[in-house]
């Protein structure tokens, strides 16, 4: 699981992109903030895709609660599998 928050750019998984193939999970987090950024949310998924195109992504916003749902349903079925 990567956490990737929209306040590190877009292109973090370019600049990173061992990190984030490795990643089973990426959060993107902290899109409460998104109205006071410039940050491209498709774009930045458009990046994500390029260097791992099978890893699930989750928005979370820790304001509103978006996300933790799914979250929680990702980790209950890492458990189970195991």
């Amino acid at each position: 699981m990567l956490v990737f928050s929209v306040t590190e750019g877009e292109d973090k998984p370019l600049k990173y992109p061992d990190m984030f193939q490795a990643a089973g999970l990426i959060l993107l987090h902290k899109c409460d903030l998104l109205p006071h950024l410039r940050f491209d949310v498709a774009r930045a998924l458009d990046f994500v895709r390029q260097v791992n195109p099978d890893a699930p992504v989750i928005q979370l916003s820790s304001t509103t609660g978006e996300g933790f749902d799914a979250w929680m349903r990702w980790i209950d079925t890492q458990c189970a599998a195991a």
